[in-house]
């Protein structure tokens, strides 16, 4: 907009030239100077020797006796005429008369002199304005010719002088209109013609709806300049740049004939776009550093709000007027640091990712200006519940991390740095925070965080006015999220919210029991790497199972990472935290398949991991940062694990750096002197502990318990014992009734409370938790005098039980199948620090179950020093030298990760 704006002259009665600002009504103009360091001052010029129909007035506020005046016959005519013909044009004036009260009367004229067309005189020949004839002068050739047109006028009845009409209903919105917003919503945001009227501030302008004469107070949409603060005593005070954006709007628009577009009304409040041929005041404005985008107001602009954005960046870049004192964001980042290509590795939450930079440093984004699902309330309840959460337990946090995740991990993206948050220390009610670095992210054009936003996945962050640091994306993650809400997306849906039940077997060795077998029979499975603690240690997510499990890859030893012990702070070893980031690099949130071939000791699951047709631990092993383990033995991955291996040990590559060829050692085997005496008597064995201990009953006294038992149940059941009545001391021998409804002998072990005591039964080695009510004192005629403690404890001879519990319990399991409850032939080889140690042959095939449990390579042999022992050791090795133990020799196997220690 080119408006033209002459120096403003001395107040006189020469001849002044200026430029019209504003027409108050057919007989009264505002004219001003061009401005210089500031908005020039104003001058009303009234036109001599005429009188125009006065325009309507609003009464006074705070004054009751005032009343509203309409505008007089042809008063608005005279005042559009006037507007037409004089508005951003270059007048020129002469001051005839000054009153007392300083109103200036004079001529005025189109133009920069006299010669141009007298504006008085258009008035009265258009029959818009009236001669005031009283004060008429006849030698003064001005007013006579103002006669002799006002006469014209008459006889060819122009204007007032026509009979009839001239009159306007210029009515006021605010109190003509009761709902303003249905008003706004009829004109369906359609360009209505309009006059501005009046400019409050640079951003709220007064217009005059065409053709229905309606007056509304319109706010641009999406900007907001300086204002004027009044004050409690009736003053103004502007805020810095008030008057200059408000001039800046004035000189552009001022009575201009315009097109409004009214695109909302909040709270009674109309926002708009002016529309100008010359252009878009609102843009303009924001260019020139006059205002500032404003987020509430943004979303309704229909021109698009990046254009907007686009002129506030400007003004920002150049500091002009209330920008002067602006610094950028990322004032302090070199361009590269700025925006750069990084590849993802890790997605840490939904607003934040894990890049590695082309340097090869890693560094942590977060996603500007969204934040990611919460629970509802949860800011409020912070401070009581500090209780970490799963991202399970959290609506949509795990659809959101999962959207990420399949989106962006190990690819490429494009990230540009909006600003960094600086770290925060912890306050009342606030967390601590470390530096932030808030960039938009994007793939293939498309920016992630409002991919996020728009599927209901994450929510917009809302700012104070004046704060700068947001994402250079701003409007089009508002305009998403207004998208997801109308939608119902996510977190904006009415539906129920999605509930992940997911079972955490971390470390519970129970509840991992019961997973494994399934495991084992799927062969390979579906997994998500959720975390990584080592080399070789991960954490997976099942999801067809829902459940997650610590998972230890097999065959391979990889170097320990540093830890937290009882004893202290274990050190990591060598090439530990290589074989960790290697591991990272390659499986870290990716999805995977697993074989589970076993479990250890602590609930940890082990077996090989493959990502795209590579086997995790042939990797690790390849790249010399792992070391194979004797248990791959039985693998079919042995063979090339060892040839990997082979290769790097000759390369001497990091881990092999300072390897070295040990001698082997000669196995020496003893000479047998005398032999073993054998004397087998027939048992039942009745229970097998969890230590691999076993309880028997001599098979010739078997007659004679169950004797005892059925006299002792006869007389219990002619004479019941009082219930409660017997008080329980450890040691005690007493009656206990089992499961079963029974009544067996039994002692008692430990008592912790009435309601559990424990208790041992005498004649089968079984142990239970009973409360007291189930025990009564032991009739003499039964006790241990009439008849001893018919359960005998008893250990195998010649194996090794592992130390691993799980290990252990396959054993136990084994045997539990092949021999209780079932007659076997025992034979005592020689005597422990507990209980005899012997042989057991099943009763049948006479085979011994001991050296059955070594082929099964469920145990080791023991090698006793006894000589008279050796043979049968000797017949036990010969017979299990092919054989491969599953978990290898547990006395010499320090692989943690396998549940094993020296």
């Amino acid at each position: 907009m080119n408006y033209i704006c002459l120096s403003i002259c001395i107040f006189s009665k020469s001849l002044s030239s200026l430029s019209s600002l504003q027409v108050l009504s057919g007989c009264a103009i505002i004219v001003r100077g061009q401005p210089r360091g500031g908005p020039p001052p104003e001058r009303q010029i009234n036109l001599s020797n005429i009188r125009a129909g006065a325009m309507a007035r609003r009464a006074a506020q705070g004054q009751p006796d005032t009343k509203d005046t309409p505008d007089e016959p042809w008063a608005f005519q005279a005042r559009e005429f006037l507007r037409k013909k004089l508005i951003g044009k270059e007048v020129c004036f002469t001051v005839e008369i000054r009153t007392a009260l300083g109103r200036e009367y004079g001529m005025v004229y189109l133009g920069k002199d006299t010669t141009g067309e007298n504006i008085a005189e258009s008035l009265v020949n258009e029959g818009l304005a009236t001669v005031r004839r009283e004060g008429i002068r006849g030698n003064n050739p001005e007013q006579a010719r103002l006669c002799e047109l006002e006469d014209q006028a008459k006889s060819s009845k122009k204007g007032m002088w026509t009979e009839g009409g001239g009159t306007h209903t210029i009515r006021d919105l605010k109190y003509t209109i009761e709902n303003p917003r249905n008003f706004v919503d009829s004109l369906h945001q359609k360009p209505i013609n309009a006059i501005i009227e009046h400019v409050r501030d640079g951003s709220v302008v007064r217009a005059l709806l065409l053709p229905d004469y309606y007056l509304v107070t319109v706010m641009l949409s999406g900007i907001k300049c300086p204002t004027f603060k009044r004050e409690a005593d009736g003053t103004e005070t502007p805020e810095p740049f008030a008057a200059e954006a408000k001039f800046f709007t004035e000189s552009r628009l001022l009575q201009r004939d315009v097109q409004i577009i009214l695109e909302s009304c909040p709270n009674q409040i109309i926002l708009g776009t002016i529309l100008h041929p010359n252009g878009n005041i609102t843009e303009l404005l924001l260019k020139e550093g006059f205002a500032r985008c404003v987020d509430w107001s943004m979303a309704v602009y229909t021109q698009g709000a990046e254009k907007l954005r686009a002129a506030e960046r400007s003004a920002k870049e150049r500091k002009v007027r209330i920008w002067k004192d602006y610094v950028a964001p990322t004032a302090n980042l070199d361009q590269k640091d700025r925006q750069f290509v990084a590849k993802v590795m890790q997605v840490v939450n939904a607003d934040a990712m894990v890049v590695k930079l082309n340097s090869g440093e890693y560094k942590t984004i977060h996603l500007s200006s969204i934040r990611p699902p919460r629970i509802e309330g949860e800011e409020k309840n912070k401070d009581k519940d500090k209780r970490f959460r799963p991202l399970y337990d959290i609506p949509y946090m795990f659809e959101a991390r999962e959207f990420l995740r399949k989106k962006l991990i190990g690819k490429k993206v494009n990230v540009t740095v909006d600003y960094i948050r600086a770290a925060t220390g912890p306050g009342e009610g606030t967390p601590a925070f470390p530096e932030r670095t808030c960039a938009t992210v994007t793939i293939g054009g498309i920016n992630i965080a409002e991919a996020l936003v728009s599927k209901g996945l994450a929510t917009v962050i809302r700012y104070r006015q004046d704060d700068d640091q947001r994402s250079s994306h701003y409007d089009e993650l508002l305009a998403a999220e207004a998208r997801a809400i109308k939608n119902g997306k996510g977190l904006h849906s009415k539906k129920e919210v999605p509930i992940h039940r997911v079972a955490d077997i971390s470390g519970e060795t129970q509840k991992a029991k019961q997973f494994l077998p399934f495991l084992q029979r799927a062969g390979r499975s579906e997994a998500v790497v959720e975390y990584v603690f080592s080399g070789s240690r991960l954490k997976l997510y099942m999801p067809k199972e829902t459940c997650l499990i610590t998972f230890l890859l097999a065959g391979i030893e990889c170097p320990r990472s540093s830890r937290n012990l009882p004893g202290g702070m274990q050190v990591a070893e060598p090439f530990s935290d290589e074989a960790m980031l290697f591991t990272k690099e390659l499986v870290l949130q990716r999805e995977v398949e697993v074989e589970v071939e076993s479990m250890d000791k602590a609930g940890n699951f082990i077996g090989w991991l493959h990502i795209e047709g590579v086997n995790l631990s042939v990797a690790l092993v390849e790249n010399a940062l792992s070391k194979v383990h004797f248990t791959a033995e039985r693998s079919a991955y042995y063979k090339t694990l060892v040839s990997a291996e082979e290769a790097c040990r000759q390369r001497k590559e990091k881990i092999w750096a300072n390897y070295e060829e040990k001698p082997v050692e000669e196995v020496v085997h003893l000479s047998e002197e005398k032999e073993r005496v054998a004397n087998y008597r027939p048992v039942y064995v009745t229970e097998i502990t969890d230590t691999l201990h076993f309880y028997t009953q001599d098979v010739e006294t078997g007659g004679q318990l169950e004797s005892l038992m059925e006299t002792m149940r006869a007389e219990i059941a002619a004479q019941p014992p009082v219930e409660g009545s017997y008080s329980a001391r450890r040691g005690d021998y007493c009656i206990s009734k089992f499961a079963d409804g029974e009544w067996y002998r039994a002692r008692v072990e430990k008592v912790e409370s009435p309601a559990k005591v424990h208790v041992f039964y005498i004649d089968y080695g079984n142990r239970e938790v009973v409360s007291s009510t189930r025990l009564a004192p032991m009739p003499p005629a039964f006790s241990t005098r009439t008849l001893p403690a018919q359960a005998t404890e008893y250990a195998f001879a010649f194996i090794l039980i592992p130390q691993d519990e799980d290990a252990r319990a396959d054993v136990v399991d084994c045997v539990v199948r092949d021999i209780q409850n079932s007659q076997c032939l025992l034979n005592v080889e020689y005597s422990g620090a507990t209980c005899p140690f012997v042989t057991i042959q099943f009763g049948d095939t006479k085979d011994d179950v001991g050296l059955g449990l070594v082929k099964e390579g469920l145990v080791m042999v023991d090698v006793r020093k006894e000589k008279h022992l050796q043979k049968m050791v000797s017949k036990k090795i010969e017979k299990t030298a092919l054989n491969i133990w599953r978990y290898g020799d547990f006395r010499a196997d320090d692989a943690d990760e396998f549940g094993y220690s020296r």
